[in-house]
């Protein structure tokens, strides 16, 4: 009895203990700011660490209205309660006009209670991190032969780590005496260029005969030019008209000590005989925007666009650009500076031949953007490519370049005096900036401001330009300035509208790629066309009325166009999309459709006119339909599931590509699969695009859906619909994954100083967790290997780069498996033993399987098909792989008996990759947290609907490993982990101290986010248990007390 007491006595001491420990947990809560390195060190816990300042970030207030700067600081100070902030004074020229922003340092302590206030407040805009930019000017010559995308990476990443600054790419570059070298990823080889282009030296001025404008006496005089660069030295020989040299920077100079800014404003305005510029007498005005180490901000940035406005600039050369179009401060600021009349020229990038590389600002559409062609007329391979990719994945890019000009071996300044060559797109925005100021110069000063605008100053280059034989739209846009046909049209020009191009020809091969390379048909999905608005009436303009589809022919009824478009054209610019089916009815039709579309613009009346100015486009259509093909000759590709950067931290596919990291040309069939596309139109195979869920095609009408390199989560009703397709309707399935490890995913993140945060991948090269939920109803999974080696399947060598492997597959298919090096973390161990002697074991990469009336294939490497950085392609297999997917024809080599499996391969669901629970994936997703719906680029009958033989009511999609967030909190948002699935994490290294009860919710994982509800919700549940415990040893005391008191004395004599 005692021994029970004492037992009971213990218990309910424990209990105390206990429910004591588990409050004492409630009061603990992690901090809110973002994630920082976890950083091991060797020395005592208790060592005194020096004291240093917190750390502060300079952030970008913008506001509604444009006030001096000490009224917006006095609004903040009397207005912001919170401490740990301050506001920044900015000395620079702009401070004796108004503004539209303050710049304010923010420590990092209180950085979310701060911007919290300040956003609130009624009189501002929004809040932005000032974001560094950071830029390679002047190339280094090459030393030995590196990987493609060197010059793409100079100054963004080396190396795979990425150098300070704002992601760009890189501008104009020296080729030196012996030619230059550039690496075609497409032909493997490489590309030498140099003065084999030129016998001798050409003034470039004379090429596009500037003398005929200087005879009648044009010479940019009165133009006010302003160069955003690296500055000019006073007094240079070269230049007649400096007006003005302004510092931006933190340095106290205003000379060019780089020489990038000189050089630009003598292909302008030089005028030295061996380098002259376009436009002798322009006024210069040298904006000194970065600094010697190449650095600028966007607050330097924003200071200049407003002080260019203030003092009334004409003409903007701006030769930097990067892939990020979504700086929203830096790009509506590019807006506001063209809508304020101001004429700005931009380089298109450094970034060919690949495409879907286009920079911002040059992509956008009220921009002039300019891209670069040697002296034989042929696209520079430097030269990026279209199309825009802003639009992507429901729409369709526009057209850019603009323009071409030369940009390879252009003579120009020197810092000091003489001249010396670059190429670059950056030389050749110079080229039309100058051609523009003589073009500016032409119009008397008294109608300047009422003729010339960004709008009309584009339609007369476009229009002018010469249309180069060879190239494509998304090489050349409208083809290579013509100075003298320009002049013509402004000589003569009444303010209007118009659409660019103005014609879209089917039969005008190759110029209309990739619309010429396949023929409209009945049953397609739509055809998109996006063309863009200019209107030179006005800054703002509204469409009148929905366009108009006039066939030229009876024919033409058969051609059936849904438009989207912009109601508003501001500034100067806007967008018609053209979505083209061909009716039911035109199935067996064989021939052309020709017509015009047509539309009204109208904008208000200018000064001094009562009317508003009205002006028709016409967009003209020359079409080439075909029968409808046979169903095995249609293959559907998946463009809906597909995230690229920007918003989200993509990675390349290929991981020993190390100096272009992020997945940034759109993956798009014609970006950068677009050498897949022709290939397979060669083949005979028609290729559609689906931008819509995987419910929005007609499986009946394909032989083969396409999935390839896809990023994004699938709705349930997608997957359900995918297995009926194949199973019961014969639909072909073909995969190619890529790489997916979340111990490497982690390695890879880095601290991103323009945001001031932790970038980490959203998902690895794919998203294999969401792919094998797609395929787990046909018992196939990939796993989580990061694979590279060579392999050769019936002669045809091949390279697997970064792919992943096969870990479940059903007894009785095909699989093909090779002996490769796993390069990921969790293989590195094994990849040092193999080095002993070792044999490498064979790792599992394509499947092909017959699953009730349809076809499935899996490959786990899709670089063979992506020309941004390719080793090897696997064109060849992918034909066998259609040919069996959609024809059931079956090659005898990858059908061999040797590889057909007896028993199924398999691993258990604790093996297969997890999802990674860290990252606010709705935030880059179409699908988690969405609803399901078609949009315009699925068939007409289905826009706005669930998509083909579904009744469900729409819904938001929440899977398991991901939460369901309200996108309007931001990404360090709190959210309920308490049901996901936790990833693989690091190996615990030597040295760590014990692990808190975080640590067995993350174990080592750096980018553990620490606002999620886990961190009150395990103290609250142990509390609970623990006030649960001490209740029940409660009643228990209390129910003994009164046995004892019923029972007599007798008991406690015992006691």
């Amino acid at each position: 009895m005692i021994r029970r007491q004492t037992s009971a006595f213990t218990s309910f001491s424990l209990s105390i203990l206990f429910l004591l420990f588990s409050l004492s947990l409630l009061p603990f809560k992690p901090s809110l700011l973002p994630s920082q390195p976890l950083t091991l060190s060797s020395s005592q816990p208790n060592s005194t660490l020096p004291q240093t300042p917190p750390p502060c970030n300079n952030y970008i207030v913008r506001f509604l209205q444009y006030k001096p700067a000490e009224e917006h600081r006095d609004y903040l100070e009397s207005s912001v309660r919170s401490d740990g902030w301050e506001w920044i004074e900015r000395k620079n020229p702009s401070s004796k006009y108004p503004t539209d922003f303050g710049l304010v340092s923010i420590q990092e302590i209180a950085r979310e209670s701060v911007i919290g206030e300040i956003r609130k407040l009624g009189l501002v805009k929004d809040v932005n991190v000032d974001l560094t930019y950071r830029r390679g000017l002047l190339g280094q010559k090459r030393k030995g032969k590196a990987g493609a995308g060197d010059r793409a990476g100079v100054g963004a990443f080396v190396d795979g780590n990425k150098r300070p600054g704002k992601i760009f790419t890189a501008m104009s570059f020296s080729e030196g005496n012996g030619g230059g070298e550039y690496y075609s990823a497409i032909s493997n080889s490489s590309i030498r260029w140099g003065r084999h282009f030129l016998m001798q030296k050409s003034q470039v001025t004379s090429l596009f005969g500037a003398e005929v404008l200087w005879s009648k006496g044009y010479t940019g005089a009165k133009v006010k030019m302003a160069i955003f660069d690296t500055g000019i030295r006073a007094n240079h020989p070269h230049f007649r008209n400096i007006k003005e040299r302004t510092n931006w920077t933190n340095e106290d100079t205003l000379n060019d000590n780089l020489g990038h800014g000189t050089f630009v404003a003598g292909v302008i305005a030089g005028g030295d005989a061996e380098c002259l510029g376009f436009a002798p007498d322009t006024e210069i005005y040298a904006f000194r925007v970065f600094t010697d180490a190449q650095v600028s901000y966007t607050s330097w940035f924003l200071d200049a666009f407003n002080y260019a406005m203030a003092t009334n600039m004409d003409v903007l050369n701006l030769s930097i650009g990067g892939p990020d179009y979504l700086d929203l401060p830096f790009v509506e600021k590019v807006w506001e500076i063209t809508a304020n009349n101001i004429i700005m020229v931009s380089a298109i990038g450094n970034d060919g031949p690949l495409y879907g590389t286009l920079n911002n600002p040059a992509d956008q559409s009220d921009v002039i953007g300019v891209g670069g062609i040697d002296y034989n007329d042929h696209i520079a391979s430097f030269s990026s490519r279209g199309m825009s990719t802003w639009e992507i994945p429901h729409g369709y890019g526009r057209i850019k370049p603009d323009v071409v000009a030369y940009g390879r071996e252009i003579m120009g300044s020197k810092i000091s005096t003489g001249c010396k060559s670059l190429s670059g797109t950056s030389v050749a925005s110079p080229v039309v900036a100058g051609v523009v100021c003589l073009l500016v110069s032409v119009i008397p000063e008294s109608r300047q401001k009422d003729i010339l605008n960004p709008a009309s100053m584009k339609q007369a280059l476009v229009e002018g330009a010469a249309k180069l034989s060879g190239p494509n739209m998304y090489e050349q846009g409208a083809g290579r300035v013509d100075l003298l046909e320009s002049f013509e049209i402004l000589k003569n020009y009444q303010p209007r509208a118009s659409i660019f191009p103005g014609v879209l020809d089917y039969t005008d091969c190759p110029y209309s790629w990739p619309f010429c390379r396949q023929p409209l048909y009945a049953g397609a999905m739509p055809v998109i066309f996006n063309a863009t608005i200019l209107n030179g009436m006005g800054v703002i303009g509204y469409v009148e009325s929905p366009p108009t589809w006039h066939p030229s022919n009876e024919e033409g009824n058969l051609l059936s166009i849904h438009f989207t478009y912009s109601e508003v054209i501001w500034p100067w610019t806007g967008y018609l999309a053209l979505h083209m089916q061909i009716k039911e009815e035109g199935s067996q039709f064989f021939g052309e459709i020709d017509g015009n579309v047509t539309l009204q613009v109208y904008s208000p009346p200018a000064l001094g006119e009562n009317r508003p100015r009205i002006s028709t486009c016409v967009l003209h259509l020359k079409l080439k339909v075909v029968p409808t093909p046979e169903r095995s000759k249609r293959v559907l590709w998946d463009q809906f599931h597909s995230i690229k950067y920007p918003p989200g931290y993509i990675p390349r596919d290929s991981l020993d590509v190390r100096n272009d990291i992020l997945d940034w040309h759109g993956d798009h069939l014609h970006t950068n699969f677009h050498i897949m596309f022709n290939m397979l139109r060669d083949a005979g195979y028609f290729v559609e695009t689906l931008g819509s869920p995987l419910t929005c095609f007609d499986a009946h009408q394909y032989g083969t859906l396409l999935l390839v390199d896809l990023e994004d989560e699938y709705f349930e009703e997608e997957i359900e619909k995918l297995r009926d397709d194949v199973i019961s309707t014969g639909l072909g399935l073909a995969v190619f994954a890529e790489w997916y490890n979340v111990e490497t995913m982690v390695k890879m993140r880095f601290f991103d100083d323009n945001t001031r945060s932790w970038w980490t991948p959203v998902t690895g090269g794919a998203n294999i967790p969401a792919l094998n939920d797609l395929l787990a109803p046909f018992g196939i999974a990939f796993g989580d290997k990061i694979l590279n080696g060579d392999f050769s399947i019936d002669g045809e060598q091949s390279r697997y780069a970064s792919g992943t492997d096969i870990v479940r597959f059903p007894a009785g298919g095909f699989v093909h498996s090779f002996p490769f090096l796993d390069s990921s973390e969790s293989g590195a161990t094994q990849n040092v033993l193999l080095t002993s002697g070792m044999t490498k074991a064979d790792s599992p990469i394509l499947g092909l399987l017959g699953v009730g009336d349809g076809r499935v294939a899996v490959y786990g490497d899709s670089n063979c098909l992506d020309s941004s950085h390719m080793v090897t392609n696997c064109y060849w297999l992918l034909r066998k792989i259609l040919d069996y997917t959609s024809r059931n024809i079956r090659d005898p080599v990858l059908f061999s008996d040797s590889v057909k499996r007896d028993t199924r391969l398999h691993v258990e669901d604790n093996q297969l990759p997890l999802r990674r629970t860290d990252v606010n994936f709705s935030t880059y997703s179409a699908v988690v947290g969405k609803e399901l719906i078609c949009r315009s680029d699925s068939r007409y009958e289905i826009w706005g609907t669930k998509g083909y033989n579904l009744q469900v009511r729409g819904r938001n999609r929440k899977l398991p490993g991901y939460p369901l967030i309200d996108l309007g909190r931001g990404l360090n948002s709190t959210v309920d982990s308490s049901n996901l699935r936790h990833p693989k994490l690091p190996v615990k290294n030597k040295g760590d101290s014990g692990k808190g009860y975080l640590d067995l919710i993350y174990g080592d994982e750096a980018e553990a986010p620490v606002t999620i509800a886990s961190h009150w919700l395990v103290p609250a549940v142990v509390s609970v248990t623990g006030l649960l415990l001490f209740l029940s040893f409660w009643r228990i005391r209390q129910k003994r007390r009164r046995r004892r008191k019923g029972s007599g004395s007798g008991r406690f004599t015992n006691l």
